[in-house]
């Protein structure tokens, strides 16, 4: 199947979730007065992805990964800006698999910690997330090992299009904001709300904007790498399964400033007493900066996508 014909089909998405959920946190969406984050009239509601035991939506993609495919006795190998690593290294030491995690110097202290403590063997090379991929490549070649790839593969779609299943579960939206990064957690909620009548929204930094070049160009091209979320928004592109998707899926893309996702870190600490990293608060941030304007009476569920961080706001 090549990427123009890669389907995430809501059937296929229900038939996983049962044997995720085990392993899994349905995570709770919390409703809040957009009073409280001088956002007023506003009807909002917050997805805390940010409570998976790994610390991100990325659990979801790793247990399908390892959960549906055949896992050799060299174990997997992932490349990782941080989040998607500590979340493989996670479901390998449930599941009793062999890690190996390949992440960039930029990786936060944080997500090499919870990586390390999770027992992978990991590997720091490179100076951006793109670096570690040629390296975990040629890894699987000369190991054995399966390749878990952050974003591009059918599998981790399958899971992170669960978000998807549990929100329309959990509340009825009209909007859906998803931090955009190489692609993967928003291909997989669009996926789930094809044809359903419910808007899905990405956010991207300006300094890393991986789908609105993709979007621009009609392909998946390089996009600068310069944000303070570099660690989990900045591949060096959008992901050649996930762009088709996304074209077709989801309703636009905004981007914000690193400011505008500063301001909404301190924003869902003081607000929501919710810990969120620059990415996981990049969604949220389409609100403070005003740089997505619901309309009245708009339902809006914001995904806060991870909190590996070591620095309260």
């Amino acid at each position: 199947m090549n990427a123009s014909e890669t389907v995430v089909e809501r059937t296929a998405v229900a038939a996983v979730y049962p044997h995720i959920a085990r392993y899994v946190r349905r995570t709770p969406v919390v409703e809040a007065c957009g009073e409280d984050f001088g956002l007023p009239g506003l009807r909002l509601a917050f997805k805390l992805e940010s409570l998976q035991a790994p610390g991100s939506f990325k659990a979801r993609g790793a247990f399908a990964n390892l959960l549906t495919r055949d896992i050799p006795a060299a174990g997997v190998a992932a490349a990782s800006g941080g989040n998607h690593g500590a979340a493989v290294a996670y479901a390998a030491m449930r599941l009793g698999a062999k890690a190996k995690i390949f992440v960039p110097q930029v990786s936060s202290p944080a997500k090499v910690a919870r990586i390390r403590a999770y027992g992978a063997e990991l590997a720091i090379t490179g100076d951006r997330y793109s670096d570690t991929i040629e390296a975990c490549r040629d890894y699987v070649a000369a190991s054995g090992a399966i390749d878990v790839h952050a974003f591009d593969r059918y599998e981790t779609l399958l899971g992170t299009a669960t978000v998807g299943l549990e929100v329309e579960e959990q509340m009825q939206a009209d909007t859906v904001l998803v931090a955009v990064g190489g692609g993967g957690l928003i291909a997989g909620i669009a996926s789930w709300f094809a044809g359903r009548g419910v808007r899905v929204v990405g956010v991207e930094p300006e300094g890393a904007p991986t789908l609105t070049y993709a979007l621009a160009a009609g392909r998946p091209v390089n996009a600068p790498t310069e944000s303070v979320a570099n660690d989990s928004l900045a591949p060096a592109s959008v992901g050649e399964i996930v762009f088709p998707i996304a074209q077709r899926h989801v309703d636009r893309v905004v981007l914000v400033s690193d400011d505008a996702i500063r301001l909404a870190q301190k924003a869902l600490w003081h607000g929501l007493t919710t810990v969120a990293e620059p990415g996981g608060a990049a969604a949220f941030a389409a609100l403070i900066s005003k740089q997505y304007v619901p309309e009245p009476g708009e339902r809006v569920c914001v995904v806060v996508s991870g909190g590996n961080t070591a620095t309260l706001p």
